[in-house]
């Protein structure tokens, strides 16, 4: 049976009358989608068109959340956690910028999906040679396992920490991840979305708990979120500052919500494609909001618990563990935070298990069945893990995990640029294209990504 292009590449005339080319003309894009992003849940969640605001904004709110997950993974946890307790609140505002970023890029991931219909791996097939096509998918791949390493490792631990079992037992349970996704998904993609915000708001209160006990410094808290020259000068602050970058703005998570806001059933109307992104919008900024919180309120717990105490040197998330309980005086700490990371590391493996299939089925249009793909972009980061372990060591975990963060952080502008090309391009995006000052901010972004990395490269060669 012929391929048929999807329903929502079909436009009407937009409402402002503008005489521009269809952005969904056969000169825009070389070919014809043949298969949509997650055809499984593609456009399954109904919109009804005379609904309220609210009613709306409840019906868009759910793919936001799902890319926030990515911003709240162990990865964060390793960085944040180090950099707090050896710095104390300065790397606060690498944090808030990092976030800042994150919500600009997402912003424009939702436009490509809600615009053209395509997801950001199927836009690059279509627009890029094959040769430079399956470049990217494979510097893809090493992002998803770079952030999979990260959030296997982090379940395993969680789960040592909590059940005392061995690291590469904790790993190879993670395989079973697959099966969640598969029974969620079956039951539709609203089920996944609530799984996900329930325990995003789990991980949430675990952390105000623990704040709540360590009682920081709430205006030593705040100056933190200023910039500081130091940063550039302190090499190891600029490692781990990069650290942060890369375990906060998520390459694979540009895939993933260019791809989840098509699981709406909006209209084909320009009209209703400019009310979905606005709704798409508001949805990851407040997701990532949560982040945010989530992400300061890491690195302000290692600040407050253990900088303020003169312990300087907690990088590893099991020593942080270890003291939370006897460094605050309340014998649940320790349990919260290990509670907070297993939730964290099943929610970020979910997300990403998602994003796996995204980039293969967007890059290659390989169809295969949903629990032998999954399973293959489980293997993906399971097999390293256990690698990894079986070679370095345990010990070795938390210093792994800070590095699979600076490794997708390398990752980035192979996302951020052709994202940024695609959404200021009018024959593919025509009146959604990006205007002038946000293309003018988008650019600086990607720069801003560029000078960090080139400068953590000085770094790490002039050290060596």
């Amino acid at each position: 049976m012929a391929p048929t292009v999807p329903p929502q590449l079909e436009t009407e005339p937009p409402v402002s009358g503008e005489s521009s080319p269809s952005i969904f003309s056969p000169a825009a894009w070389r070919h014809d989608v043949a298969m949509p992003s997650l055809p499984e849940v593609h456009r399954t969640i109904h919109i009804a068109p005379g609904a309220s605001w609210f009613r709306k904004m409840l019906a868009f709110a759910g793919p936001g959340y799902l890319v926030a997950v990515g911003y709240m993974d162990p990865g964060n946890w390793a960085t944040d956690i180090g950099g707090g307790s050896k710095f104390g609140y300065t790397l606060l505002s690498v944090v808030l910028i990092s976030n800042l970023m994150a919500m600009f890029l997402q912003a424009l991931s939702a436009k490509l999906g809600i615009a053209t219909g395509r997801d950001l791996a199927q836009a690059c097939r279509d627009h890029y040679s094959r040769r430079t096509a399956i470049s990217l998918w494979v510097i893809c791949e090493i992002a998803i396992a770079a952030c999979d390493l990260a959030e296997v490792l982090g379940s395993a631990v969680a789960l040592k920490l909590l059940f005392g079992l061995p690291l590469l037992a904790g790993v190879l349970i993670t395989a079973f991840d697959v099966l969640i996704v598969l029974a969620l998904q079956g039951r539709g993609f609203r089920i996944i979305e609530a799984f996900v915000v329930t325990l995003i708001a789990s991980i949430a209160a675990c952390f105000a708990y623990e704040i709540f006990f360590a009682r920081p410094l709430w205006l030593e808290a705040a100056a933190g979120f200023l910039p500081h020259a130091e940063i550039l000068r302190n090499r190891e602050m600029l490692y781990i500052a990069i650290g942060i970058l890369g375990a906060t703005v998520m390459p694979h998570n540009l895939y993933l919500h260019s791809s989840v806001v098509q699981t709406r059933a909006f209209g084909n109307s320009s009209r209703d494609r400019r009310e979905a992104l606005r709704y798409a919008v508001l949805d990851s900024t407040l997701a990532l909001g949560f982040a945010l919180f989530v992400n300061a309120a890491i690195l302000v717990l290692g600040a407050a618990a253990f900088h303020t105490r003169g312990l300087s040197n907690v990088a590893e998330i099991a020593d942080a563990y270890k003291l939370l309980s006897p460094v605050l005086g309340v014998s649940l700490a320790s349990t919260v935070f290990a509670c907070a990371l297993l939730a964290s590391g099943q929610n970020s493996t979910l997300t990403g298990t998602l994003a796996g299939q995204i980039v293969m089925e967007g890059f290659l249009e390989i169809r295969l069945k949903p629990w032998l793909r999954r399973l293959i972009t489980r293997s993906i980061a399971i097999i390293p893990a256990a690698f990894v372990i079986g070679f370095a060591g345990e010990g070795k975990v938390t210093a792994l995990i800070i590095l699979s963060q600076v490794v997708l952080s390398f990752q980035l502008p192979f996302a951020i640029i052709p994202l940024i090309q695609f959404t200021g391009d009018r024959a593919k995006m025509g009146e959604f294209t990006n205007a002038r000052i946000t293309s003018v901010l988008a650019w600086i972004v990607a720069a801003a990504v560029l000078f960090f990395n080139a400068e953590l490269l000085w770094l790490v060669f002039r050290s060596g």
